[in-house]
């Protein structure tokens, strides 16, 4: 059978893999009156029937099956198979012929590539009424606007951030997510829209900054590089609020802390607050994103990796990336703070050295917890020294979580010890944990932590002065409640984090390959250094 059978299936014709390989489907346009083949296909076909008769004679032997051209197939199968080809394939595929320049006009193709590739499960149909055809809303908007699907990170100083790029509906939205409101780690994440685009007519895609408080207006996206693009708002006069400055702050503050300025009586918080408004504002929704990833996961990981939020003391909540790096588990800041910026490490947890917790009431001892926790760290100093590498070589573990105002936490914590077994143990066995509290003397922001937890294991913790001044890891205990909720002890803090999991389904961002996402986690790490 003839090569076109072997392609699609449905019968033989002349030519027709040459002509598949040149052609697309961006370009296409033609009445049906036109003829489906031109003079460049019959010099195909010719050709093509020349070296049918050549090479030996054995061509027009009787057994030869009658030949017929791709061209003659119903333009609803051909539409049916085009239908099923990437949409970045049907450009060249147009440049075949008229007959494929026309029928690749038809919505139905291009309302099967918005759904396939996209995710658009609206009623396309309905776009007739604006006179923006499903061909239109892939190639200028769809297409157009790939590059920027994903999870980003923009560049905002210390602080970081998070936003999703998404296809919602006939709208590409990028959605900024937050933290809830300190110190409800287990809340969920808030997002607010930052900006849209979508198709209002056949021109070109329009950008609107969705930043402020009054409605949207015009903005501008552009793809700096490979894993970049920026926005920018036009018309920023729409942030400003009528009541000035101290307005927009009283508004910021509700809607980032959940409360007023009288409400926060630790005078310290006050700054910080006051000084990432005054940081953030001078943006105006005009930034510059940088394409990161969620952590891969394998079967042996302690628990499965992902996005947590944490309590940083007096810097509210943070988003920390947990990954898995073979014996070692790192947490990255996604968000961060003057102190430890957005993009450092700012706990590594060493996944050889498990720490068996004494009972509880010896545990309610913090010095009997720093004798513990320290012994380890001798440990771990003297296998580095054997190993020849230098200490914490491999860690990574750089954040801050900075010194609590709060009265002294809660009583001490005493995780019963769980045995080599337990290092083992499945994600999922929970109910095997033990009872567990805090020593006296060390802060927590939230009370409501667990009071039964799984395992700990020995880390290091990353603290540093205002402006990342005098950075310096610390030993510290890694606590693993359940599969969605972990601690960590900062000793020299005398402060303990919790860590929730964020539950929210983010799309486009798994990592293409291990070695992009560790490319990536060493990127923001040098930018924030």
């Amino acid at each position: 059978m003839a090569v076109c059978a072997r392609l699609c299936g449905v019968g033989p014709s002349r030519g027709c893999r040459r002509r598949q390989q040149r052609r697309g489907p961006a370009e296409t346009a033609a009445a049906d009156s036109e003829p489906d083949t031109d003079p460049e296909e019959e010099r195909i076909e010719a050709g093509a029937a020349a070296l049918a008769g050549a090479g030996g004679g054995r061509s027009a032997g009787p057994s030869s099956p009658p030949r017929c051209s791709l061209l003659e197939l119903p333009p609803e199968l051909l539409v049916e198979i085009f239908a099923s080809l990437p949409g970045t394939d049907l450009p060249s595929l147009a440049q075949v012929c008229t007959k494929f320049r026309r029928i690749l006009h038809t919505d139905t193709i291009w309302r099967r590539r918005c759904r396939e590739e996209y995710g658009v499960c609206e009623n396309l149909r309905k776009l007739e009424i604006t006179g923006v055809s499903c061909r239109d809303v892939y190639a200028k908007l769809l297409h157009r606007y790939r590059h920027i699907l994903g999870l980003w990170q923009p560049d905002i100083g210390p602080y970081g951030g998070l936003l999703n790029v998404v296809v919602d509906g006939l709208f590409i939205i990028g959605w900024m997510y937050l933290p809830p409101h300190d110190p409800h780690v287990d809340d969920p994440m808030r997002f607010k829209p930052l900006f849209r685009i979508h198709l209002m007519e056949r021109k070109s895609a329009t950008v609107e900054c969705m930043y402020g408080h009054r409605g949207p207006h015009n903005g501008h996206v552009q793809v700096v590089k490979k894993d970049e693009f920026s926005t920018k708002c036009n018309q920023t006069d729409h942030h400003r609020m009528s009541g000035g400055r101290q307005e927009e702050f009283r508004t910021w503050l509700r809607e980032e802390w959940g409360r007023t300025l009288e409400d926060i009586f630790h005078e310290h918080m006050q700054e910080l607050i006051l000084m990432k408004f005054i940081y953030t504002s001078q943006y105006d929704n005009c930034l510059t994103y940088r394409r990161i990833y969620l952590p891969p996961s394998h079967p042996d990981d302690l628990i499965r990796p992902g996005l947590f939020k944490g309590t940083y003391g007096s810097h509210g909540l943070e988003i920390v990336m947990l990954s898995f790096h073979g014996k070692h588990a790192r947490g990255t800041k996604i968000t961060g703070d003057p102190n430890i910026p957005a993009g450092q490490q700012t706990v590594e947890i060493d996944l050889r050295h498990r720490i068996h917790l004494p009972d509880i009431e010896s545990l309610r001892d913090f010095n009997e917890l720093s004798r513990i926790v320290l012994e380890v760290r001798e440990q771990v100093r003297q296998e580095q020294q054997q190993e020849g590498g230098p200490e914490d070589a491999e860690g990574l573990g750089q954040q801050s979580p900075q010194p609590c105002a709060e009265p002294p936490a809660e009583q001490a914590k005493g995780p019963g010890d769980g045995g080599a077994e337990a290092a083992a143990e499945p994600p999922a066995q929970s109910g095997q944990g033990q009872p567990f509290v805090l020593p006296v003397g060390v802060s927590s922001r939230n009370e409501d932590y667990p009071r039964t937890c799984r395992m700990c294991f020995y880390g290091t913790g990353l603290i540093a002065g205002h402006g990342f001044t005098s950075p310096e890891r610390t030993p510290g205990v890694f606590v693993l409640f359940d599969e969605d909720r972990f601690g960590f002890i900062w000793l020299e803090l005398k402060s303990f984090s919790l860590y929730s999991r964020v539950q929210a389904a983010f799309r486009n961002a798994d990592a293409p390959s291990p070695q992009a996402f560790e490319e990536m986690l060493k990127n923001i790490q040098s930018l924030a250094s």
